[in-house]
């Protein structure tokens, strides 16, 4: 049996780190980080004066040619398309990527959730970086995809990308292969006149625009329990925790899944609810239509209808865990709040509780034993009565190359705690 954590301990690792109020010698670390130091980026602490780029350039400012690399290394396109070479991010990211401490969770991903993280309308094939050992085995990997960023409070639009899954087999990390894939993904953007990005972390570098907290709501609390992810607490049976968790067989609202012929309206619901954050992505129909495929086993889109308009709207993907070394259990369903949208604006928030409680509903249907979210869009205001739990990871947001003013994160600054308001951060990144 795998050791006993709390699933707080289990959503730390999911966002790769624990931060707090850093102390003196954090700081110092921080500012003496020499990789950050030589980057566009707002140092830690920094007053932000005036929001904008910290530096500009030019295509023809950029280097033609790739970064070198160590000798016995070489750059390489990691090609979705081949099953083979997807094959081999499969296995460099299961066998490399989060785990927890006794190496007994790692990461479930499929091919299908590769392709649909990583080839949104707009993708290209030269930002899917890989290194490999010359002529041989893939080591290491980053990926960025475009986005049109808006800042709403501003209406500043930034063309951006989403920089994610960077990982380096674990036998190279003392390489600083790091740097070098960041630096060479970068050039790559440059060359193609896009100068910002978006990125997040649970490690803190310099500098957050903004944090928010990962919470969890146990579906399945028996299996959490028999995979060592949860434990009893003191003064309570199975049987009551089991009660706590328990939810009606069906959405009470009249939840279903999303058919195509829905997607023109939540379109629509969808862009014009995402205003009232500060920070958002901006979808043409294309995107949007690729992040919320009706015929995913990834994503699972719903809406509400009533007289034949679509009122409502809310999606969440799949990512479950393998569990090693356990007799009873074998994978973890998990489940990750994605984007929503509703009309309702008189009793907005007990709405929106009601719309996640449907949601939690549906999500048994597709075996998840725990439902993750942020403190992100207005998620603070459903997390408690939805018996969402504190968890002990957070998620820091960045901007590549450009200042902006701290953005809430749904959560206090001071106590971390999660505060019962909306929050600012309006983009979900994978």
């Amino acid at each position: 049996m795998a050791d006993k954590k709390s699933i707080e301990e289990l959503i730390k690792l999911i966002s790769s780190g624990r931060i707090g109020e850093l102390n003196e010698e954090q700081k110092k670390q921080m500012e003496d980080h020499k990789f950050w130091k030589t980057q566009p980026v707002t140092k830690y602490d920094e007053k932000i004066i005036q929001e904008g780029p910290i530096e500009n350039k030019t295509v023809d400012d950029i280097p033609n040619d790739p970064l070198p690399l160590i000798d016995g290394f070489e750059w390489c396109e990691v090609d979705l398309d081949d099953e083979e070479q997807l094959e081999e991010l499969y296995q460099l990211l299961y066998e490399n990527y989060v785990e927890d401490q006794s190496a007994s969770l790692r990461f479930k991903y499929s091919h299908e959730f590769f392709k649909w993280a990583l080839k949104p309308p707009g993708y290209r094939k030269d930002w899917h970086l890989g290194v490999r050992v010359k002529g041989g085995k893939l080591v290491a990997f980053i990926a960025g995809t475009p986005c049109d960023l808006k800042l709403t409070k501003t209406g500043k639009t930034l063309k951006s990308v989403e920089i994610n899954f960077l990982n380096i087999h674990k036998k190279l990390r003392s390489k600083r292969l790091a740097p070098v894939l960041i630096k060479e993904i970068t050039r790559r953007v440059n060359k193609q006149d896009i100068w910002q990005a978006l990125y997040t972390g649970g490690q803190v570098l310099p500098s957050p625009i903004s944090t928010c907290r990962y919470t969890h709501r146990p579906i399945n609390w028996l299996k959490l329990l028999e995979t060592g992810f949860s434990h009893l607490p003191p003064g309570k049976t199975k049987s009551e925790m089991v009660a706590t968790y328990t939810l009606p067989k069906e959405p009470l609202l009249g939840l279903r899944p999303m058919e195509d012929k829905d997607f023109d309206e939540v379109f629509d619901l969808f862009t014009s609810f995402q205003e009232k954050y500060e920070i958002i992505q901006i979808f043409t129909k294309e995107e949007l239509k690729h992040w919320l495929n009706t015929k995913s086993n990834v994503i699972k889109p719903y809406v509400i209808e009533k007289d034949g308009k679509i009122t409502d709207f809310v999606s969440y993907y799949l990512l479950p865990f393998t569990v090693l070394d356990n007799d009873q259990h074998n994978e973890l369903g998990v489940a990750y709040l994605y984007y929503y949208a509703t009309n309702a604006e008189e009793n907005y928030e007990q709405r929106l509780k009601s719309l996640i409680k449907d949601t939690l509903i549906t999500s048994k249907e597709f075996g998840v034993d725990v439902f993750n979210c942020l403190t992100s869009q207005d998620n603070p205001l459903f997390i408690e009565e939805c018996k969402f739990g504190d968890g002990d990871g957070f998620l820091n947001y960045y901007l590549f190359n450009y200042k902006t003013f701290p953005i809430h994160g749904g959560i206090n600054a001071k106590t971390r705690e999660v505060e019962n308001k909306d929050g600012g951060i309006g983009t979900v990144l994978l």
